[in-house]
């Protein structure tokens, strides 16, 4: 199969899955390496395609159905990131990246798709687990979030819920 067939047959599949696809599984079904298929969703999500990565694999993004996209702008420390998550979460938002705006390296950011509670708390589990600093550690708590909420209304509340918790900038 060549590589516009099997981009055609990943859409197909991810389109008749509800859950996650790992790069892997694809790789094995299709018969080629991880990193072909990681350069195939690249190219898929380059031509526009509303594919998600996140730890658990690859799916169709269906959250924007009717869903508005903002930004934040906040700060906090990382022993506050799952109060922010779940503020984001309980105004019924998903958290879809982080970016910040590094002193040297300009815009940094990363993929979180964050759209439930155990999704948070898994984020917060990995980045204990690992020792690793989150984006924001390198700008004093200073991060950019792009989030995607059902209304406007949905958004000025979390906007004020963060506001009231000294976590909105």
């Amino acid at each position: 199969m060549n590589s516009q067939g099997r981009r055609k047959e990943i859409m197909r599949l991810l389109e008749e899955t509800d859950g996650y696809i790992t790069a892997q599984k694809m790789a094995d079904k299709f018969g080629v390496t991880r990193q072909v298929i990681v350069s195939d969703i690249g190219v898929l999500r380059a031509g526009g395609s509303k594919i998600v990565a996140a730890k658990s694999g690859y799916c169709i993004d269906r959250a924007d159905d009717g869903m508005i996209t903002e930004s934040i702008v906040c700060r906090h420390t990382a022993a506050d990131t799952l109060k922010e998550f779940y503020i984001v979460l309980e105004c019924g938002g998903v958290i879809c990246n982080v970016i910040i705006e590094h002193p040297i390296y300009g815009q940094l950011g990363a993929d979180l798709n964050i759209r439930s509670r155990s999704d948070a708390d898994a984020f917060v589990l990995k980045a204990k687990a690992s020792k690793a600093s989150q984006l924001s550690e390198l700008t004093d708590g200073l991060h950019i979030h792009t989030v995607k909420l059902p209304s406007q209304e949905a958004y000025e509340q979390l906007r004020a819920r963060l506001t009231e918790e000294g976590i909105l900038v």
